[in-house]
């Protein structure tokens, strides 16, 4: 077993084993209790009482965090002509189709979000190989294929981000930076439970919300009361 640093050894006991927070001391205590010394990420892992293998049961959705992410979001736009200088406009980092289809075929994939349009799908459906293992295939449901990809642009600029739960009935996502305020990372947290709480499935039986605890890189995960959050 590794041995806490002094930092570590300083913060261990601020956080009670079992004890459930409200959402609002657990914002103000993550930041209490990260010692890194970068800008960690803040992380929310919400475990619902759903069966991931049912088709009526899976829970996929997104949210426009009111405070962002934090941190800077790589867009690339794959589009006609005709949108690539509102596309540019909106904040994509770069813009373009064929060229681009080619790059990702070579294995080029120094991006974090693709938007593209449907007519565009024909040529970006066989990358499905290279970008499905990354996260980075457009899809409908996250509203990164679209008809307005400026409009996508922007929103995953100020803070639009997707999830969907796993094969263990998880949700884990990143929310925000330890750098922000406690009442930015109140705002992040409580806007992505209240949208997976308004996505319970109608085939869901019993609790829906099993479990909600939020982190930061290599921090405690502190427990929160799903009751603070209604």
């Amino acid at each position: 077993m590794s041995k806490l640093t002094k930092n570590q050894k300083s913060v261990a006991d601020k956080v009670e084993a079992g004890k459930a927070y409200t959402l609002k001391e657990a914002a103000e205590l993550v930041k209490e209790i990260t010692t890194t010394k970068f800008d960690a990420s803040l992380d929310i892992d919400v475990r619902l009482g759903v069966d991931p293998r049912k088709a009526n049961q899976m829970v996929r959705g997104v949210v426009s965090l009111p405070n962002g992410t934090g941190k800077t979001v790589r867009v690339l736009a794959l589009c006609t002509p005709d949108q690539e200088a509102s596309a540019k406009e909106a904040g994509a980092d770069y813009v373009g189709l064929d060229e681009y289809v080619e790059k990702i075929k070579g294995g080029w994939t120094d991006i974090d979000v693709i938007i593209t349009m449907p007519s565009c799908m024909g040529k970006i459906g066989p990358l499905g190989r290279v970008l499905g293992p990354r996260g980075l295939m457009p899809n409908p449901k996250s509203g990164t294929v679209t008809m307005d990809v400026a409009k996508a642009v922007k929103e995953v600029k100020q803070g639009k981000i997707d999830f969907k739960v796993d094969k263990a009935g998880i949700i884990h996502t990143s929310i925000g930076k330890i750098s922000m305020t406690p009442e930015q990372i109140f705002g992040n947290a409580k806007e992505f439970i209240q949208t997976v709480i308004k996505l319970k499935p109608a085939a869901a039986k019993g609790t829906y919300i099993k479990s909600i605890f939020i982190s930061s890189t290599m921090s405690k995960g502190i427990k929160i009361d799903p009751k603070s959050v209604e």
